[in-house]
């Protein structure tokens, strides 16, 4: 391989361990929760408010993936309105859920859970969307961030689809598997969620 293809590999795999790096540090009290808690699922409310972190550190991420910021300058210019639009994801897939659970064994539950179901991944892909928004264009005001995230997620819903399943297979990873789990796939895993957010939000046009 020539020396060009060597330095693209490492520059991949030198900003994919920063990236695990800091989101470990970032996401401290909730990876520390997963590993004393045997059973994560008998406790939602207090897990999906430690998932909150998660937004902030993302958002982070990207703009470190963009070029411009450190980590560390991305999570400070990002943070509050990170957390912002992440909590607001997490409050709606909670409620989300909270409903197919209570819906699924009852007459009306054929026809609500599916629903449901749809909406609650739209709202996590419109989430990851628009944390790669910040970055990108941080000039647009918060409605109107959410209303073009969930355009973007909408119309390109087959770089949606493989962002959720790489996001999904890392949290699975680092939940079965912590130490190899945050060692290896976070980073990468949102490398390919940033390339396909930034392709989502591009123009037609510019595609």
């Amino acid at each position: 391989m020539s020396w060009g293809t060597w330095e693209l590999i490492w520059s991949f795999v030198r900003r994919a361990l920063t990236l695990n790096l800091a989101l470990a540090v970032a996401n401290l009290p909730l990876l520390f929760a997963l590993a004393v808690v045997s059973e994560p699922l008998s406790y939602p409310l207090f897990f999906l408010l430690l998932t909150v972190s998660i937004g902030p550190s993302v958002a982070a991420a990207f703009g470190y993936l963009h070029g411009d910021l450190s980590f560390v300058a991305a999570y400070r210019r990002f943070f509050r309105a990170a957390l912002l639009r992440w909590t607001l994801v997490v409050t709606l897939t909670g409620v989300l859920i909270a409903d197919i659970v209570a819906l699924h064994d009852r007459t009306l539950g054929a026809y609500l859970v599916p629903l449901f179901a749809v909406l609650s991944v739209l709202v996590l892909s419109a989430g990851v969307v628009s944390l790669a928004l910040l970055p990108l264009r941080p000039g647009l005001r918060f409605w109107a961030g959410l209303l073009t995230s969930a355009y973007a997620a909408v119309r390109r819903w087959w770089l949606t689809a493989l962002t959720l399943l790489a996001l999904t297979a890392a949290a699975v990873a680092v939940n079965q598997a912590p130490i190899l789990g945050l060692a290896t796939l976070p980073g990468c895993a949102l490398i390919l969620a940033w390339a396909n957010s930034a392709a989502s939000l591009r123009e037609p046009e510019e595609a």
